[in-house]
């Protein structure tokens, strides 16, 4: 009996915030031994707790202050050894290709998460610079996502009447500040041995069907009237279809017109090398767009952002604890997310690079920048696939490149919100929309009818089960099944 699990490669990563394609997959294969067939001379040693902390403890013993100094702060391993020559420039145009494409995603992100776009500038800013310190990968790029921003909304929707705005922006930067400590804690007990036992298909599945009701969110601006705020998808079409009278056609056909461009650039970037720098330069291309239309035409129809406030976020301690409690599941659910997707594409760009990855203090350094970000007005924050992907594309060497986006992220804070009121909402939507779309994945499906009939129930079950049940439910039980399954293939080896 074989177990296979799907390793991702750089070539097949895919927009927000986040899943890898999978076309042509390695395979890991794992034999499983029935007790019957092992004998006395052949039996596998087995670690005991003593034995194992007496390997942890002469492992300390034989660590120098460099070792403890790389441990607690793993930006001193590529700062040593920095080639200022070699690497300076070529980290400084990544960073500035990452901010130039964040700036309008985590406006467009914040808009998803039902919070002021403001929030997330926020969150592309104090979380840049903190991983950077603490994060063991040296191209992942860190921020607010799309599925991410989608949990926020639903769970605090559910909680707090959006009306509210005050309460549902501190319940967000709470959820940040408890995001974060999970994070810590996981990473602390080197619990990132975790995402093994997840099937890729379950991923896949989730991802599928999140991305559907991200583009289903997002339809209110491209339509003109409002519609439901809910992470299924039949409330969705049906509330789309009863607003049906108050269509309006200038912002849709400004948001047509917008996505078709981000759609033709991203295909554009990715399919010829020297016009990658389109990939990155898409959603400024977007916002830049519709503000000229807005500008030239002053449409009375479209909705625009708004006032947006001009400087850098104060720090402030995190309020509302008294709502912890029913956040709680969802943190778990953000960290979970978290363990999938950053630690995978960041292993998956470390053995691009040439590097070790520990997904263990990957872990630890995302908490710490979610936990110093709930210090700064941010909402929960992770690595993004899309932007990690233009990241390496672009050539960055180390973490200096991320700093280098939080500088820019600052400059944008610092000057640039004042232009920000005129971005039409149908132009963020249309970011929204382009970059979860890569996300659909039914040649997923398709591969895994061909291959393994039992991931492809997975991947069915886990993307039914979010688009008509709802996120928090679809992936748990889709973990669950996955979990069911391996436990019965290990109890139940088939022997040959």
């Amino acid at each position: 009996m074989e177990i296979t699990y799907a390793s991702p490669s750089l070539n097949e990563l895919v927009e927000e915030d986040s899943t890898m394609r999978t076309t042509t997959r390695p395979l890991k294969i794992i034999p499983l031994q029935h007790p019957s067939t092992t004998s006395s001379s052949s039996s596998p040693s087995v670690s005991t707790p003593a034995s194992l902390f007496l390997k942890w403890t002469s492992k300390l013993q034989r660590m120098t202050w460099i070792d403890w100094l790389d441990l607690f702060l793993p930006c001193s391993r590529w700062i040593r050894t920095y080639k200022w020559r070699e690497y300076f420039q070529i980290d400084v145009m990544a960073g500035v290709t990452i901010g130039i494409m964040l700036v309008p995603q985590a406006m467009s992100y914040a808009k998803l998460a039902g919070l002021h776009p403001i929030y997330g500038l926020y969150s592309g800013f104090v979380p840049l610079f903190i991983y950077a310190i603490f994060g063991s990968s040296r191209q992942l790029a860190v921020g607010p996502v799309a599925l991410v921003s989608l949990l926020v909304s639903n769970v605090l929707s559910g909680i707090v009447d959006s009306s509210d705005t005050e309460l549902y922006t501190e319940m967000a930067i709470l959820l940040a500040l408890m995001v974060g400590i999970l994070e810590c804690t996981m990473g602390l007990l080197r619990l990132g041995w975790l995402i093994r036992f997840i099937s890729h298909s379950v991923i896949s599945g989730f991802t599928t069907a999140s991305a559907i009701v991200i583009a289903l969110s997002q339809a209110k601006y491209f339509l003109g009237y409002d519609i439901e705020r809910s992470s299924k998808i039949v409330p969705l079409v049906k509330s789309i279809i009863q607003g049906a009278d108050g269509f309006l056609w200038p912002p849709f056909v400004m948001g047509s017109i917008i996505l078709a461009i981000l759609l033709v650039m991203k295909h554009l970037g990715k399919s010829r090398k020297y016009l990658r720098f389109l990939r990155a330069a898409g959603p400024l291309t977007g916002v830049v767009l519709g503000t000229a239309i807005v500008k030239v035409f002053n449409p009375s129809s479209i909705s625009l952002v708004g006032g947006i406030p001009q400087g850098l976020p104060k720090f402030s301690i995190p309020k509302e604890f008294g709502y912890a409690t029913s956040l709680i599941p969802t943190a778990f659910l953000i960290t979970g997310v978290a363990i999938l997707e950053s630690v995978g594409i960041a292993k998956a760009l470390a053995a691009k690079n040439g590097y070790e990855l520990d997904s263990n203090q990957e872990l630890f350094g995302l908490g710490v920048a979610n936990i110093f970000g709930s210090f700064f007005s941010a909402y929960p924050s992770t690595g993004s696939f899309s932007r990690s992907a233009v990241s390496h594309e672009s050539g960055a060497k180390t973490g200096l490149a991320g700093v280098v986006t939080g500088i820019v992220m600052g400059c944008a804070l610092l000057f640039l919100t004042p232009l920000f009121k005129y971005i039409p909402q149908c132009a963020l939507a249309a970011i929204v929309i382009s970059a979860v779309m890569g996300l659909v994945d039914f040649e997923e499906a398709i591969f895994l009818w061909r291959v393994d009939k039992k991931d492809f129930l997975l991947w069915i079950i886990t993307s039914t089960t979010t688009l008509f049940l709802g996120i928090e439910i679809g992936v748990l039980i889709g973990v669950g099944v996955s979990l069911a399954f391996v436990i019965h293939e290990s109890a139940n080896p088939h022997i040959g």
